[in-house]
């Protein structure tokens, strides 16, 4: 029997699993199900005997109990990608191909170590003549074939999360092969998922030293330094790339890419387009090129983009979605049956096939076809969730963990530190609640910079949590009770510093990281003149908007109705707990306001943060700035009331969202439509 073919090595199960792995792999398929029944009774829940037991099963033609055992499996760990790898070889031994190749996917995808997926994959782009497909999973093969069998396993275990097994037998590996670059580099993904980004940043660098001319490695080093917010130093590793591989198309896009993350849309426009002279049928090119004009606001120019990538690929959903989240799009009969045929293909991959779902939804919705808005909706809401391991329980307990430690004695007991600078102005709240239009409000004022989303605070947060390679949580954050008054100086000066390159002249600069409402405490410990401003959205407005939009990453409690009201309960109380220990340091703007009453908002905003008035901040739309957010071609027109009730034609599909909102915030006609 080929060891690789079930993908397992007794050295890493429990001791109770030893005796059925072996009989496993010596083909003893009866004895070993007998075995691993008898730990089920124990442990019914555990992932590697429901696994080995699938296994077994199958060998054994049972192909029923084998599926059962897969799916108590999947309930257990939804994103284990040997399980999905398990379903393929399941459906290909029963004979339904077109089921094989879809498990077979979605196992790459959660864990592009599988051989086997891979192999499967080939042959079937071969045989249906999809030449790029087959010629990519044929790179991925070659590349895995090349690892050592330990380290091929390590990287397995990785992609299923299993960091703390991972990083014991990567350590074990390196002690034995200390210049290893590929091993080094697995570390190196452990030290990242964590938020370890120094360990992870030096074992690359030395990973580099050792191998200075791989350029994966490179790339993954420029990955990281990115992460670290070292804009300049990643940019000459991707230039070292481009030197030393003047050919390599992949590493131009990245430079591009880069280009475009540091805000020179234009110059990356002018890099995308040296690489469509070369290659026009580079879709993936076509799509970025499609991002930069957006966000500079050439929206005729991206559609052209988007539309010419899709034609070239008519499976590439993003082009698709992109062209939805113009928000301004019409989708012609003929698009919107293309989607209609691709989403059903069961080759689609699962990232794709959740682009389509939204994109749907949005040409549904745009035709008044609510119901099949809804179930595409739905759909790709699912595929979203059933990829994310967020909990409603988790992010409860991470909120609240906020509030007991940042009371009043808090803030006391650390007194005055930080930096004092005013500069900063945070735009805050939950996604779709208006932080992008005040922003554009805001950077319209000559003394303004708009600097978008900034991660900055996330990741001091994260490097302040201390989570550790077995799963534990970390100590934030209780850990800022700790912070002296010259770390948080630090810690200020370096917000301050290392956000310099995304502003141009104005004194004051914006950062609209949504998320940051997670961490006023600390912002207020590091900068303690900062202004904040809440963004905040009627719940059934907000909570639908979020539902509707498929977000780059960040906000996973936003792909599901019950996960999405949980999110704005929580989000309120958070708030009233920040408003309760600092008074007067957040000013709340309610997006209907702005709607209503322009002018007044705008003088009040103003005020709050002691800037003079400028008609400019009245015609905000007419402000020329880069833009990237969902709302970015909103923006760009006169305030309308358009985003306002179009949670109604879903009304009676919406009761999963009112079970989880406080009454209190909804209006009793709202709560009765619903029910009704």
């Amino acid at each position: 029997m080929d060891i690789n073919k079930v993908d397992i090595d007794d050295a890493n199960f429990s001791l109770d699993l030893s005796d059925a792995t072996q009989a496993v792999k010596e083909n003893r398929f009866e004895e070993a199900l007998k075995l691993l029944n008898l730990i089920l009774r124990e442990n019914p829940t555990n992932i590697d005997t429901l696994y080995l037991a699938a296994v077994s099963t199958r060998y054994l033609k049972k192909f029923d109990q084998a599926k059962k055992l897969l799916e108590n499996l999947l309930l257990n760990a939804p994103d284990m990608g040997r399980a999905f790898q398990e379903l393929g070889h399941l459906s290909r031994d029963m004979g339904d191909e077109e089921k094989a190749v879809m498990h077979y996917r979605q196992a790459c995808e959660l864990n592009p170590a599988l051989i086997a997926s891979w192999n499967f994959l080939h042959k079937y782009f071969v045989k249906n003549n999809n030449q790029p497909a087959a010629d990519h999973a044929l790179e991925q093969i070659q590349k895995l074939k090349s690892l050592p069998a330990s380290l091929l396993y390590i990287d397995q275990i990785l992609n299923e999360g299993r960091l703390g097994l991972a990083e014991q037998k990567c350590r074990a590996f390196l002690k034995k092969n200390p210049t290893h670059t590929y091993a080094m580099s697995l570390l190196a993904e452990i030290a990242n998922r964590l938020g370890y980004f120094d360990d992870a940043e030096f074992l690359l660098e030395k990973a580099v030293e050792f191998k200075p001319n791989d350029g994966d490695l490179r790339m993954k080093y420029a990955a990281v330094l990115r992460k670290k917010q070292k804009f300049v130093q990643t940019m000459e590793q991707v230039d070292i790339l481009c030197e030393q591989y003047p050919k390599n198309l992949s590493y131009q896009a990245q430079k591009a890419s880069e280009t475009m993350q540091n805000g020179d849309h234009k110059e990356a426009i002018n890099l995308l387009n040296d690489i469509l002279k070369k290659n026009p049928y580079n879709f993936s090119c076509l799509t970025s090129r499609g991002h930069a004009q957006k966000t500079l606001g050439q929206t005729n120019e991206a559609i052209n983009s988007y539309q010419s990538a899709y034609q070239i690929k008519p499976d590439h959903g993003e082009a698709f979605f992109s062209l939805a989240n113009l928000k301004t799009y019409s989708f012609s009969r003929q698009e919107l049956d293309s989607m209609r045929k691709q989403v059903n293909r069961v080759d689609l991959c699962q990232r794709d096939k959740a682009y389509f779902h939204f994109a749907l939804a949005q040409a549904c919705e745009a035709i008044e076809e609510y119901d099949e808005a809804f179930i595409n909706l739905d759909k790709g809401n699912k595929i979203k969730n059933e990829q994310s391991k967020y909990t409603i329980e988790k992010m409860d307990k991470e909120l609240q963990a906020q509030i007991d430690t940042c009371n009043d004695s808090f803030f006391k007991n650390l007194g005055k530190g930080g930096c004092e600078s005013n500069d900063p102005i945070f735009i805050l709240g939950l996604p779709r609640a208006g932080s992008t239009l005040i922003e554009q409000i805001l950077a319209s004022h000559s003394m303004v910079d708009g600097t978008l989303e900034l991660p900055n605070i996330l990741s001091m947060a994260q490097g302040l949590r201390g989570d550790d390679i077995y799963g534990n949580e970390g100590n934030y954050p209780k850990s800022m009770k700790s912070l002296s008054q010259e770390k948080r100086m630090e810690l200020g000066k370096l917000f301050i510093n290392d956000t310099k390159m995304h502003r141009k002249e104005a004194p004051r600069f914006t950062d609209k990281m949504p998320n940051n409402f997670r961490h006023i405490g600390l912002i207020h410990l590091i900068l303690p003149n900062a202004k904040i401003i809440d963004a905040r959205r009627y719940p059934l407005d907000c909570c639908f908007s979020m539902f509707k939009q498929l977000f780059a990453q960040g906000q996973e409690f936003t792909y599901g109705l019950a996960e999405a009201g949980s999110y704005y309960n929580s989000y309120v109380k958070l708030m009233n707990h920040w408003d309760k220990v600092l008074p007067n340091k957040i000013l709340r703007v309610n997006n209907e306001d702005i709607i209503d009453d322009l002018e007044g908002q705008v003088k009040r905003m103003l005020d709050f943060l002691e800037l003079p008035f400028e008609e400019s901040c009245i015609t905000f739309y007419e402000t020329d700035r880069s833009v990237r957010t969902a709302s970015s071609e909103q923006v760009r027109k006169p305030i309308n009331k358009s985003g306002m009730h179009r949670w109604k034609p879903y009304a009676k599909n919406l009761k999963p969202l009112i079970e989880n909102l406080d009454e209190e915030l909804l209006k009793p006609e709202d709560i009765a439509l619903i029910n009704s």
